[in-house]
């Protein structure tokens, strides 16, 4: 069974680390087998820093190449050469800064300060598929004006970091088999010396938030409903579905009773 040291700490209060937790877990019956790293995103976009450009300009001696300086919050500007065609003051950026190891596949591609064609160069400016978010090599990437300058990048894709425990269980420790089940274990276990319950965790990141896309979802299933899905439309719904939460197609499901027996316009 594989069970996340991040998903148990929003069960229960607790600052052990995950070695000590892992001592505790096989000491109460839930062997510890394995421990393994766990990143979203490969090297966990450590060295990865929210930036903007302040300048840019051409290169000199190379027509496809910018001058610029960028502001990731930690004292002065860097000179960053970058190939990008898209590149421009003002953008908000990825910056990869010296000493960053990047991932090519199993490639490891570190960062360093040096010379392009003359110029000066600390740090990258990173497109998607250098950071492991994407596949686009186009340009770079243009964060929204919002981003804030000297953030980890790690911080602003929400990439995860966690370990994960492989427990092996026996036939008479079912209660292992789930997050909630191991959660409540620890909870007593951590009890002997200071009372501590398991909790569940928030779903407030489960919400949907996009209003304004369900509307528009809404007027749109609504029409094809009213149309009685005409062919070239008849995969629209079945779309429309999938993204919307029980409730909501429930509240959906109420509309369109009410336009069907409402009565046309004399």
């Amino acid at each position: 069974m594989k069970i996340s040291y991040n998903w148990l700490k929003q069960y229960i209060d607790t600052d052990l680390d995950y070695k000590e937790m892992s001592v505790i877990l096989t000491n109460i019956g839930l062997e510890v087998e394995g421990i393994e790293h766990f990143q979203s995103v490969k090297g966990g976009m450590e060295g990865l820093v929210i930036g903007k450009v302040l300048e840019c300009e051409k290169h000199p001696d190379a027509d496809r190449l910018s001058i610029t300086k960028v502001d990731i919050g930690s004292g002065e500007p860097l000179p960053i050469v970058c190939g990008a065609p898209n590149v421009a003051a003002g953008q908000k950026v990825v910056v990869a800064t010296v000493g960053t190891i990047l991932y090519d596949g199993d490639k490891e591609i570190k960062i360093k300060k040096g010379k392009i064609r003359g110029q000066v160069s600390q740090g990258m400016i990173c497109a998607e598929d250098e950071i492991g978010i994407g596949n686009d090599h186009e340009g770079i990437i243009v964060l929204e004006e919002n981003a804030q300058i000297g953030q980890k990048a790690k911080e602003y894709f929400d990439i995860e970091d966690d370990i994960v425990f492989e427990i092996g269980l026996t036939p008479n420790r079912i209660d292992g088999a789930s997050h909630i089940g191991v959660a409540r274990d620890l909870a007593a276990y951590l009890s002997q010396t200071k009372k501590n319950e398991y909790k569940k965790p928030p779903i407030d990141n489960f919400k949907i938030d996009n209003t304004d896309y369900l509307r528009h979802l809404a007027e749109e299933f609504e029409r094809l409903q009213r149309a009685h899905i005409n062919r070239e439309d008849e995969d629209f719904a079945p779309r429309v579905k999938a993204l919307l939460t029980a409730s909501q197609l429930q509240q959906l499901g109420d509309k369109l009773h009410h336009l069907r027996h409402k009565k046309s316009p004399a």
